[in-house]
């Protein structure tokens, strides 16, 4: 893992603006946190109407695909951009042009066990929330008081004790118990490179959570990591940090300029 690089001022953002165009640039776009603030709840993290028209101008130009840890249906209906590839559940379940990839499944019956379990240990904490999805589910913690954080991971580890099929991943204010399945994101952006006929593009990856740095590694020597960051200063595996979201829309308008 690399040390965190320099953000970028807006010079250096048109700059990279302009190499990207010049590389046939194909687009992988993280959604919570890097296209909108992440939330106390999920479904407050509406995409903001500016950042929706950015998104359609650049699939305009170039392929776009957005990768999120969310349920696939969940992420498309938030962004609202018909015709560009998702993955959800960070890439275990993928729509596009070449078709529907759903890796996940055979992991729904631990899954279901598994919420209600949570559900019910959890249940004494206020602020914990319990988001069930298609191939995960996810506790969250921003609401839930600081000095009761460290219990809510411990009945996580708990309820995973249970179910050997499942692993555990930890992430911002947030557990969540995902198919003990060797794929991520990373492995999601080269599925696509590869079905989608992506082969001749230059991948730009935008991120912002650890769940996005194998999607960073991923491209390493052949694209471009961008980090959005979030003021941790933790090591990344990207190659370039955008110092907040408001910079990811002055980034993207580069992009589509250069694009012309």
């Amino acid at each position: 893992m690399n040390q965190t690089p320099a953000a970028l001022d807006d010079a250096g953002l048109t700059r990279l603006a302009r190499e990207i165009a010049a590389a046939n640039p194909v687009f992988f776009l993280d959604y919570d946190g890097t296209l909108t603030p992440i939330m106390p709840r999920p479904e407050m993290a509406q995409l903001d109407p500016d950042m929706r028209l950015r998104v359609e101008r650049l699939a305009g130009r170039c392929p776009v695909a957005v990768v999120s840890g969310r349920d696939l249906e969940n992420v498309r209906q938030m962004v609202g951009i018909p015709g560009i590839a998702f993955a959800g559940s960070h890439g275990l379940d993928i729509d596009a042009p070449s078709g529907r990839q759903r890796l996940g499944e055979p992991f729904r019956p631990a899954l279901k066990r598994a919420i209600p379990a949570l559900e019910g240990a959890l249940a004494g904490i206020e602020g914990a929330l319990v988001e069930p999805k298609l191939y995960a589910v996810t506790v969250h913690t921003r609401l839930v008081d600081p000095a009761l954080k460290p219990r809510v991971g411990e009945v996580v580890h708990d309820v995973l004790a249970g179910e050997p099929t499942l692993r555990h991943m930890a992430g911002k204010e947030m557990h969540e118990l995902r198919p003990e399945l060797d794929w991520d994101k990373g492995k999601a952006i080269l599925h696509l490179i590869e079905a989608e006929g992506w082969g001749g593009h230059y991948p730009v990856v935008l991120g912002d959570d650890v769940t996005d740095e194998d999607a960073f590694i991923a491209v390493k020597g052949r694209g471009l990591g961008i980090r959005v960051d979030d003021g941790s200063g933790r090591p990344t595996a990207a190659t370039v940090v955008l110092p907040d979201i408001p910079s990811v829309g002055r980034f993207l308008d580069a992009v589509v300029a250069a694009l012309g």
